[in-house]
């Protein structure tokens, strides 16, 4: 990492908070996700509709609505209940979290319909082949289910993750010290715009590179043993 006028390092805990904050986004976003695809198939009539609901709302709201919405007002509602509840502090949510939330949810409301056509792509004699052999629902959805969403999930899965990575920046807003934030700081006292930003791209687009390396190798894990036309 060059020195960047004293304030290398600030980019550099910065570039580790981004890496810690989108990897939580994933993992978040994935399991609202795959819930969100589950009730959009569930032969339930209630669920389908709140997931259809909730991918519409979400999907219509800005991203760094969303951020600030869950921040400010998440931490309304919070003091709001613990007031009723009869404690006098303060709590204020956590701008990591807040970031977390906002993000995967926002992941995850897109993720939610690659993952249903996912699964409806796989044919439905091959569920219902292992249901006579006295299969598992879990059984089913771990072996034969989920190996095949992937192959057909992951380079749209991928492709949301990119956008999610150069999201990662709006959290800036409600003071998480990540690279947009740290940047900002150093161009303060620097006054080198140019400089320090130009360094933040190269770090994101860094990023982007080794996350798009990552996709290409699970993309090709993930479709081993299949066969190609």
């Amino acid at each position: 990492m060059l020195d960047l006028y004293g304030f290398g390092d600030l980019l550099l805990a910065g570039t580790w908070m981004t890496i810690k904050l989108i990897l939580a986004i994933l993992i978040f976003g994935l399991i609202a996700g795959m819930i969100g695809a589950g009730a959009k198939l569930s032969r339930f009539k209630i669920l389908n509709f709140l997931a259809e609901v909730f991918t519409s709302i979400v999907r219509g709201i800005p991203e760094l609505i969303l951020i600030l919405g869950i921040y400010f007002g998440g931490t309304v509602v919070i003091n709001n209940l613990l007031t009723s509840l009869g404690y006098g502090g303060y709590l204020e949510i956590n701008p990591f979290a807040a970031g977390v939330a906002a993000l995967g949810i926002a992941y995850g409301a897109y993720a939610t319909d690659v993952f249903r056509v996912s699964i409806q792509s796989i044919p439905k004699g091959q569920i219902e082949a292992a249901r006579s052999m006295g299969m598992p629902g879990t059984l089913i959805f771990r072996r034969i289910i989920l190996p095949q969403v992937w192959i057909v999930a992951i380079p749209a899965l991928g492709n949301l993750f990119l956008v999610s990575q150069k999201d990662s920046a709006l959290v800036s807003v409600i003071g998480l010290q990540e690279i947009m934030r740290a940047s900002a700081f150093a161009v303060r006292y620097t006054k080198k715009p140019f400089t320090i930003y130009m360094a933040a791209a190269l770090i994101y687009l860094g990023l982007a590179v080794v996350t798009t390396v990552g996709i290409q190798l699970f993309e090709k894990r993930a479709g081993r043993g299949m066969r190609r036309s």
